[in-house]
């Protein structure tokens, strides 16, 4: 079970501007028809509220084929709303990944079954654990740089995903 929601439905290896939408749609029976998309480290680098410009026309060519929502646990409303402003997103705040309530509205008011809807984040631990809680299909992405690309060496995610590795191996399943 543990390996389960620890697990990405998909872990293309790159950052999110990267990742091909036509790809992302057609992975999942009836296609992905709206995206749940973090905010911190998948869509804004690390300590920068300027939106890559490779983000940002990632996002535009997305939101002209499905909804998006951007799903964050950073409380900070003037950060996850000035992304949500240039967008026209709407947006959740203080989420609390991976507890399920916050994601479970979103999918409500999104009107899809879970398994048509996308979570993209960067995080095992809050946005795999989430999405995957709620049977979501989810896509672990690499943290962005400021120029759109894969952040180099990052070491919170590699931690991560070792941790996940670890604790969803076989043998620690009957001890969890």
């Amino acid at each position: 079970m543990m390996r389960q929601l620890l697990m990405p439905d998909w872990a293309p290896g790159c950052a999110l501007p990267q990742l091909p939408l036509d790809e992302l749609q057609d992975r999942v029976a009836g296609g992905v028809r709206a995206l749940v998309i973090d905010v911190d480290r998948t869509l804004l680098p690390r300590r920068s509220a300027d939106l890559p410009p490779a983000a940002e026309a990632w996002l535009r060519q997305a939101g002209a084929r499905m909804p998006i929502h951007l799903f964050s646990n950073n409380p900070s409303r003037r950060r996850i709303g000035s992304v949500s402003e240039i967008l026209g997103f709407p947006y959740t705040v203080s989420a609390a990944k991976p507890r399920r309530g916050a994601l479970r509205r979103v999918i409500q008011d999104l009107q899809l079954p879970a398994s048509q809807v996308a979570l993209l984040g960067d995080r095992v631990f809050t946005d795999v654990l989430a999405g995957n809680r709620l049977g979501l299909y989810t896509v672990l992405v690499k943290p962005i740089d400021a120029q759109g690309l894969p952040h180099p060496n990052d070491r919170l995610q590699m931690w991560e995903l070792g941790l996940a590795h670890h604790l969803a191996h076989p043998l620690w399943e009957k001890w969890l």
